[in-house]
């Protein structure tokens, strides 16, 4: 019952997840419209002062009107700070909501091999500080100018129309800014994050770059998108402040229009100094707003840039789609002609792929390098999407499981082998709080792992860092190998892995496919070690993304080894003759 409240929540968080913030902000903007109101308090003193205690000299009038103006300026105080605290906690909540559908989503999308959809978690960042900084505040200001401009008219219509003037002139300069500036600055985010995406291959290559002197070489790749970023984002830096710059110009000018016209209307008899010093501060106020926003405008335009990435990548996961939560899996695992062309190589990297499993039944996959034997065991989990054809599990296309199901029925070991920076109980637990003890024991010793953790002095208790230690490669390896049978899948693909084992290791391998055999569970596993082949019931040989050899490991083994049935001794693999001699 979680796990569907959980997928709802995605689907629906950027609508009733969000309903909350919007509400929020409605909020927000009433609080705006009377904080800005009460601003009025201020040259409405100024002219009661000038115009009416000045000239009647009355003690008691400046006193009341002081008590009156001092209570609408504390009003006004605590509204402001009032709304300010609601945006901090808008801001929160938009982060809290959108943090997990964002990271679940990018994780779905990244599963090619692209980490670029991570870097929309700084996306958040980036709308969470609009959110709590000052542009925000006052583009909400904005809706109460036109008070602030009829102020100014009932004042006098001539130092109104002055102000409306150059209102519409802001409002000219900001589509301007808006024009010049909107291309260099998604230019420049778009280098700023290739960027990133550099640091990041840096952060995650460190060992090979240092072992191999490519700091520099490394360095000036990513220097090369940060300058491109940093060019694009001074040329429209450059046009945003000169377009600030005219609106500063020309809002300081309407000052010195209102005061001189103000002051020949004073002269005429058809102001006083008073209405002059209130319609001065109005006017300026009137078109604060309209400046402000033009200023800010770069963090405008990034946030809504950022809201747009957001959108996108939730609005077009797969996980938004609901799925029939079906019974769970045998282990029938049916590949139909696959055919996969990514892009934009165009090059084929499977063709034609064809075989059936039953429950319980192993494979091996053989071939030399580059013929496709990852992207195939990928494609087996679900990570890969083919271009043509189908792989199914008991009879349903991969891509119409409910993502979550299909992950507890299926166990992945990849070529490459990350473990999370936490304890080796919670890697093979697939970091699940759920997980009973139980089956966690359960899946280490069908991996035949649980002598190998009992050798270290916190058992399976021994926390892993980020870059794997205290492990090695093999014993890296082997914890994987009990993360992907825990929870008993009824499919486990296993990609080279022996590839990093000693004897030991080949031996607990062994055992664990004997055993996955006993449970019935169906095992994939691509090699390039003759000695595994002895553990799988059928061999499958590819070349060139295409199957050139499948059938019962008696009969295929002999075609591999050159040798007669019955002789056991085989040569390696990895070598390109193999294929050749089938």
């Amino acid at each position: 019952m979680e796990q569907r409240s959980s997928e709802r929540e995605f689907r629906e968080v950027l609508t009733k997840g969000l309903a909350t913030c919007r509400r929020n902000l409605v909020t927000v903007a009433v609080f705006s419209f009377v904080v800005n109101l009460l601003v009025l308090a201020v040259p409405i003193y100024l002219f009661n002062v000038s115009d009416r205690v000045l000239t009647s000299r009355s003690t008691d009038t400046l006193v009341m009107l002081t008590i009156v103006i001092v209570g609408a300026l504390g009003v006004h105080v605590l509204l402001d700070m009032i709304r300010r605290f609601i945006l901090v906690r808008i801001a929160a909540e938009a982060e809290s909501k959108l943090g997990a559908p964002v990271l679940s989503a990018a994780a779905k999308a990244s599963q090619n091999g692209s980490s670029r959809e991570y870097q929309t978690l700084g996306d958040l960042q980036h709308l969470r500080s609009f959110i709590t900084g000052p542009v925000l505040i006052t583009m909400l200001d904005a809706p109460v100018a036109p008070i602030y401009l009829l102020a100014v008219f009932l004042v006098h219509p001539h130092l109104g129309w002055i102000v409306a003037t150059t209102g519409l002139a802001l409002l000219v300069v900001a589509l301007v800014n808006q024009k010049l500036t909107a291309v260099s600055f998604g230019q420049a985010n778009a280098f700023a994050v290739r960027a990133n995406l550099q640091a990041d291959a840096m952060a995650r290559n460190s060992q090979v770059i240092n072992a191999m002197g490519m700091i520099p070489e490394a360095v000036v790749i990513w220097g090369r998108e940060t300058a491109e970023s940093l060019k694009a984002q001074i040329i429209a830096q450059d046009r945003n402040i000169l377009m600030s710059t005219i609106s500063k110009f020309l809002r300081l000018c309407t000052q010195v229009a209102i005061l001189g016209w103000g002051a020949w209307l004073a002269l005429k008899g058809e102001l006083t100094g008073g209405m002059l010093i209130a319609a001065s501060i109005v006017g300026s106020r009137a078109l604060a707003p309209l400046e402000g926003t033009i200023e800010g405008w770069r963090n405008f335009i990034q946030a809504k840039a950022a809201y747009a990435r957001i959108k996108t990548l939730i609005q077009n996961s797969p996980l938004n789609f609901d799925r029939l939560r079906l019974p769970r899996p045998e282990g029938r695992l049916t590949v139909e002609r696959i055919l996969f062309v990514p892009p934009p190589t165009k090059k084929v990297i499977l063709n034609g792929v064809n075989f059936q499993l039953e429950p319980g039944e192993s494979l091996a996959v053989v071939g030399s390098s580059g013929m496709g034997k990852s992207t195939l065991a990928r494609m087996l989990v679900g990570s890969i999407t083919p271009t043509a054809g189908s792989v199914r599990l008991d009879m349903m296309e991969l891509r119409n499981w409910d993502p979550r199901q299909l992950g507890e029925a299926v166990g992945y070991l990849p070529q490459e082998v990350q473990l999370f920076p936490a304890t080796i109980k919670a890697n093979i637990a697939r970091m699940r709080e759920d997980a009973t003890d139980e089956a966690i024991f359960e899946a280490a010793d069908l991996a035949d792992v649980h002598a190998m953790i009992s050798e270290f002095p916190q058992g399976y208790e021994t926390t892993i860092t980020v870059d794997g230690s205290p492990l090695s490669g093999g014993q890296k390896q082997r914890i994987a190998l009990a993360r992907a049978f825990f929870g008993n899948p009824c499919l486990v693909v296993l990609d080279e892995p022996n590839s990093n084992l000693d004897a030991a290791g080949e031996r607990a391998l062994a055992k664990a496919l004997a055993r996955a055999k006993e449970k019935g569970v169906t095992v994939v596993a691509i090699t390039q070690r003759p000695s595994l082949l002895k553990s799988v019931d059928k061999i499958m040989v590819m070349k060139d993304g295409a199957v050139q050899i499948l059938g019962k490991r008696d009969d295929v083994m002999p075609i591999l080894t050159g040798r007669k049935p019955g002789d056991n001794q085989a040569r390696s693999l990895g070598d390109g003759s193999i294929l050749s001699e089938g």
